[in-house]
């Protein structure tokens, strides 16, 4: 795949491969005032107005953000968003697309962070899950809200108050997707819930789940009866053990990427869990290959783009992010990457860029499917350690 091509992200890459002078002010601004997350992230944690850079961005017309693979229109093509956001600013940006995994960006840049030295980075995107982990360790640097003010008025409303940073105040979603029920309805009849997928008899051993911990055990922790958003060490164990049930039984054909995409075209599979940008760019090729939202709902997530410390750029950054929350560049924006597009009025633009995307409810949700989303609870560093163990535990197995 080269940097140019629309987003695919297997967990080996997105899905686990599946935001100087100080042109703003912070000084004497408390913590408290700042919001930091109240939830525990064990770690090396810093305190980011400690932590800070001059901004050099008045000097310096440049930026550097990293992100991952595919997830923008071609970048050296006249007339592309990032090509019209350098003509309209003048900032030249320095896109790197080195985020593969989350873990395993975070790894790289963890040792810094935690001792408040750069990461040679004015932006990152990352997953919700993982800005939590960054913001909750004080490694990002507030947003100038007076910079973004595109950003405060056109979010959409099922993307804010998020629990690790309610007030909007460290991270802006690049873009956003749901997390439900693929199934090719040449080879089988809809399935109508994650308890059908991983129970039916006739998708026995035709079904792929996900192989991201979150994704999947979101989904588990629904079937027995909880919030993913809010559960207890009882609950998390009665999911898993119900998900190794599904795999003791042999429900399962394996734990997967992106690649149940060519196993469910081939009739490999018949049914998988499914993310919904990759639905969309399958159903090109292949019109059987169809989107549901289980009866238990739909996991909402977003790639977040936040600011770290020692940021040399923050003003700059700060633009693109506006840039990014006109309608009409978002709108762009989400006809090349078939993600769910985070900036409202970008549907109404869309009829202007590209009609036929519209009433697509994979890019543009409506208010009834967006009520039946749901994220997970944010982990602190012993649980995201035990989770995971466990997790691998049962899907290893």
């Amino acid at each position: 795949m080269t940097s140019e091509e629309p987003a695919r992200r297997s967990t080996f890459s997105r899905r686990g491969m599946l935001k100087g002078g100080g042109a703003v002010a912070f000084a004497g601004v408390s913590l408290a005032a700042l919001k930091l997350p109240l939830f525990e992230v064990a770690g090396a944690a810093q305190d980011p107005l400690g932590c800070r850079a001059a901004d050099l961005s008045a000097t310096q017309r440049s930026f550097v953000i990293s992100n991952w693979t595919g997830y923008i229109d071609p970048r050296k093509k006249p007339g592309s968003t990032m090509s019209e956001f350098e003509q309209q600013t003048g900032i030249s940006v320095d896109y790197t697309v080195d985020v593969n995994d989350n873990s395993e960006f975070y790894a790289k840049v963890k040792n810094q962070l935690g001792s408040c030295a750069p990461i040679d980075r004015d932006m990152i995107v990352l997953t919700d899950w993982m800005a939590a982990r960054m913001i909750g360790l004080g490694g990002i640097q507030p947003l100038d809200k007076s910079a973004v003010p595109n950003l405060e008025a056109n979010l959409l409303d099922s993307l804010r108050d998020k629990q690790w940073d309610p007030g909007l105040d460290y991270h802006a979603p690049w873009q956003s997707g749901l997390t439900g029920i693929a199934y090719n309805a040449a080879k089988t009849g809809e399935v109508r819930s994650f308890e059908e997928l991983i129970s039916r008899a006739d998708l026995k051993g035709k079904i792929t789940l996900l192989s991201e911990m979150r994704d999947t055990m979101g989904f588990m922790l629904k079937v027995v009866g909880a919030d993913p958003r809010r559960f207890t060490e009882d609950q998390w164990h009665d999911a898993l053990d119900r998900l190794a049930q599904a795999v003791g039984d042999g429900q399962l054909r394996k734990f997967s990427g992106n690649d149940y995409l060519q196993d469910l075209s081939a009739g490999n599979i018949l049914a998988c869990e499914a993310w919904s940008g990759d639905v969309i760019q399958a159903q090109y090729d292949d019109p059987n290959i169809k989107f549901v939202t289980p009866e238990e709902g739909l996991s909402l997530w977003s790639d977040n783009m936040m600011i770290p410390n020692q940021a040399t750029h923050q003003a700059n950054a700060e633009k693109w992010i506006d840039y990014y929350y006109d309608p009409e560049v978002a709108a762009r924006l989400a006809n090349y990457v078939n993600y769910i597009c985070p900036v409202q009025g970008a549907r109404e633009a869309m009829e202007t860029v590209n009609p036929d995307l519209v009433d697509n409810p994979l890019i543009f949700p409506d208010e009834e499917t967006l009520a039946q989303t749901f994220d997970f609870m944010p982990l602190d560093d012993r649980q995201q350690a035990q989770y995971e163990k466990e997790w691998s535990d049962v899907t290893a197995g």
